[in-house]
């Protein structure tokens, strides 16, 4: 479990600029503000097509202060693998190398990439944003699209098809460090991301995004809906380091006492699960209860 940085001990220094051109209440900026604050300024970026993409901008309008490299959708992987290659060449290993892709681009158009960077070992951290859809081209579903959700490619019949469990594929390559962190829990964003900085090898973060224009609730809501997401442990908060899982922040106070919320709330709040069916809610909740069960037993609860 990483240590816990007081609030008066994060850097001053600001990465995002005031302004940009993300949706109002997108959450992807809440976790990037305390991702490059971990980081810090020697980092470059790798970025796909993606939500991120218009965050950074074009240049020289960028709401980001950091060096960056626009990749094709399939391979912000590869292009990261090549920036420690050239870096590595150059003498500057002291740089920290980041790619950073939606779960369109990571779960569906970049695992080809991504895995053989793992396989390999390259040495980089790569988050996959998660807001289970091709959010930055109009909400079409992804593979990280959860069962019973509409979107714009599932408008009548929501999606059949479960998400995918894409911590579990990653695990499977032995890298070294992998972790979950929610924007709703920035501070926990913080410390992983400080703490993976020292590792070396292949590192992946899944990070939860909850959007509110492809989930369809109130923007002013990104928080409570990522903190929901937690307390029902639909994404619990844990890492795994050399094949040990623990858990952090909420899901490790969830695990010692044992209460967990129901998805009921979480998945009412959300206009996008409006012609969910009661059984399809019920596969809903099994499944998490399962999912916890074995992450349970994994961290030896």
């Amino acid at each position: 479990m990483p240590a816990h940085t007081a609030v008066l001990d994060y850097p001053e220094k600001e990465y995002i600029l005031a302004g940009n051109r993300l949706c109002a209440g997108c959450s992807v900026t809440i976790a990037y503000r305390f991702i490059l604050k971990a980081l810090g300024e020697k980092t470059i970026i790798s970025v796909p097509a993606s939500c991120v993409t218009v965050l950074h901008g074009i240049y020289p309008k960028t709401a980001i202060r950091a060096t960056t490299v626009n990749s094709t959708f399939a391979s912000s992987a590869c292009t990261a693998s090549g920036l420690v290659a050239g870096l590595r060449a150059t003498g500057r290993e002291d740089w920290n190398v980041m790619a950073m892709a939606g779960d369109g681009g990571t779960f569906d158009i970049g695992i080809q990439a991504l895995s053989g960077a793992a396989e390999r070992g390259d040495n980089f951290i790569y988050v996959c944003y998660d807001n289970e859809a091709y959010m930055n081209t109009g909400y079409q579903r992804s593979s990280a699209t959860p069962a019973g959700a509409l979107t714009s490619t599932t408008p009548v019949v929501p999606k059949e098809q479960h998400k995918k469990d894409f911590m579990q594929i990653m695990d499977a390559h032995g890298i070294p460090y992998l972790a979950t962190v929610s924007c709703s829990y920035p501070g926990d964003v913080y410390d992983k991301f400080l703490k993976a900085k020292e590792i070396k090898g292949t590192r992946f973060f899944l990070l939860s995004t909850p959007c509110p224009t492809g989930w369809w609730y109130p923007t002013k809501d990104s928080v409570k809906i990522g903190r929901m997401m937690v307390e029902s442990c639909v994404f619990p908060l844990y890492e795994i380091e050399d094949g040990r899982l623990s858990f952090s922040g909420k899901s490790l106070s969830i695990a010692k006492s044992g209460k967990k919320k129901p998805v009921d709330e979480y998945i009412a709040f959300q206009g996008r699960f409006k012609k969910i069916t009661p059984e399809q809610v019920a596969e809903f909740q099994r499944r998490v209860d399962e999912k916890w069960s074995a992450l349970l037993a994994r961290a030896g609860f």
